[in-house]
């Protein structure tokens, strides 16, 4: 009987203008370089059995994403993040792994909020924190976007779950923000439209992934002050991503 294994791993630095389609690849790589027992799709053209979580925007950074792997049978998962951190580019480094129970929810089913830093270009902190006091006042936040060729007209405050300045940065302001991605996503730049057109998005980074058990949310696998610390070493490019875990940050060399 197969069994998936769920993987979380950072993305930072060089690597963020990397296609969510080419980091596909680039972890195909890596599982058959080490070996491992991935099962595989049938038919003419069989495909390893991989499944991420939300994508990633092509240019934003992350400190939590997600990767669930189907395995014929299982390996020595505590050895495998750094296993797999150094058949993976730098920049992609895996923090942790566990055993899936049978039946979980797949990764796009659960995962129902995402964290993010945000750093907007060109605006002061005063005038940050008098547009996040008025979008979290307002009712609404209208936002006409297109979707498949077609102007969609949406109210995004249901799905502003929290926002608020964090402080200044050498060109802008930064933002915390937690998003939903049920029933429809919403990503940093729809954001910073509703908030006000024309803002322009500097650094971004993913923080967190949540799913919600009996009332409390969790992240869909906590990572482990692991290391291998090769981002310091070969990407001077990684940047700190203010107020994430600490582990997070002596892993990327930057603490």
């Amino acid at each position: 009987m197969n069994m998936r294994v769920r993987f979380r791993f950072v993305k930072l630095g060089k690597v963020r203008f990397t296609s969510h389609r080419d980091v596909a690849r680039m972890w195909e790589r890596a599982l058959r370089r080490l070996e491992l027992p991935v099962a595989y799709t049938e038919g003419f053209s069989p495909r390893p059995k991989l499944s991420f979580g939300l994508a990633l925007s092509t240019g934003h950074e992350s400190m939590a994403e997600y990767l669930d792997v189907e395995l014929r049978e299982e390996p020595d998962i505590p050895a495998m993040p750094a296993q797999l951190s150094e058949q993976l580019p730098v920049g992609i480094d895996v923090t942790a792994a566990a055993l899936l129970e049978p039946g979980s929810p797949s990764l796009q089913e659960d995962v129902l909020s995402c964290s993010w830093r945000i750093e907007v270009r060109d605006l002061a902190p005063t005038d940050a924190d008098a547009l996040v006091e008025t979008a979290l006042a307002a009712e609404e936040l209208i936002l006409t976007r297109t979707r498949k060729g077609k102007d969609v007209t949406d109210d995004l405050r249901p799905a502003v779950l929290a926002v608020r300045p964090v402080g200044p940065t050498l060109v802008g302001t930064e933002l915390e923000a937690e998003l939903a991605v049920h029933p429809r996503s919403v990503r940093p730049a729809e954001l910073l439209l509703a908030l006000r057109p024309g803002l322009e998005e500097g650094r971004v980074v993913r923080t967190a992934q949540w799913i919600w058990r009996d009332g409390a949310r969790l992240e869909p696998l906590l990572a482990e002050p692991a290391a291998t610390a090769r981002l310091s070493r070969e990407d001077p490019d990684v940047r700190p991503c203010t107020g994430t875990p600490q582990h997070a940050e002596e892993r990327a060399g930057v603490a």
